[in-house]
């Protein structure tokens, strides 16, 4: 049983015999049964009106808001994660949205208007949504996804599990209210696959969907626990052979938390704007 957490993977259901159509078909076998014939019996009253309602048009839903581009950013929060860099971290997404450089990103778009949501993630059991999917066009709507960013807790501790994240962030896509013509899921983390499946194989089945996966990566020299290749490869070599995937797919790697912020609002540019230039930091080019 999966102890993942995701609000859009609960279907709102009607009780049991509480469906739209249901309901419609003994509203209207009602009132024909009160005007029918002694030839027409309940039966065929119900049945009447069942035709009817599977003839009549099928209510739609309103049309979902066209985006630019759908953004998951998947966030590493697994045990190497300790508290001072998960609040570096959270800190660097929140003050990212509020950015004039990415904002003006946006903006520079033909909907001037993206589609983003903020999901942590640890063993391959473990994902959970923070922040819904969530409209961003503006500095003030940039702030309100930033504040929701900060007020949440602290989702999981764990393994770290990639591919569990690009799955369950492609759930998270299937769930989104909006359309788009880019898909991209963020993953940031400091270590690589260690639960779950082959990351590559979630990355193979993502990209084939048409969805771009990018890589921020923050490089340690310290091997990760039920890893079993040896020697581990580089961080950023895992992830641009394992993980990362899709047109203008890209990795940026820091070296420690302390550029984490300016790091975040660098790749958040590159994917807003679809540009898969590389980008100087940090002393080089990712």
């Amino acid at each position: 049983m999966s102890n993942a957490t995701y609000a859009g993977d609960r279907a709102s259901l009607s009780p049991p015999g509480q469906h739209p159509l249901i309901l419609w078909a003994v509203t209207a076998a009602g009132r024909v049964e009160r005007f029918r014939t002694g030839a027409m019996t309940t039966v065929r009253a119900l049945l009447f009106a069942v035709l009817i309602a599977l003839a009549a048009p099928w209510p739609t839903t309103a049309a979902a808001e066209e985006v630019d581009l759908e953004l998951v950013l998947a966030v590493d929060v697994s045990r190497s994660i300790d508290d001072d860099e998960f609040s570096l971290q959270r800190q660097g997404y929140a003050e990212a949205f509020t950015h004039p450089s990415v904002i003006q990103a946006i903006q520079s778009n033909p909907h001037r208007r993206i589609a983003v949501t903020f999901i942590e993630w640890a063993g391959a059991d473990f994902q959970k949504v923070v922040v819904p999917w969530t409209v961003v066009s503006d500095p003030e709507s940039g702030a309100l996804f930033a504040e929701a960013i900060q007020r949440e807790p602290r989702a999981f501790w764990g393994w770290t599990s990639i591919s569990g994240a690009i799955d369950y962030s492609m759930r998270v896509f299937a769930n989104s209210p909006h359309t788009s013509t880019r898909r991209v899921i963020d993953i940031s983390g400091d270590g690589v696959n260690n639960s779950g499946r082959n990351s590559a194989d979630a990355r193979d089945e993502a990209v084939a969907a048409g969805v771009t996966i990018n890589g921020l990566v923050i490089m340690n020299d310290r091997p990760t626990p039920g890893f079993f290749q040896m020697p581990q490869p580089a961080l950023d070599d895992f992830y641009r052979t394992q993980v990362i995937g899709g047109p203008g797919a890209f990795v940026i790697a820091i070296d420690d938390f302390s550029t984490f912020a300016y790091a975040i609002v660098n790749k958040l540019v590159k994917e807003i704007a679809g540009d898969p230039r590389p980008t100087n930091l940090a002393g080089g080019t990712r």
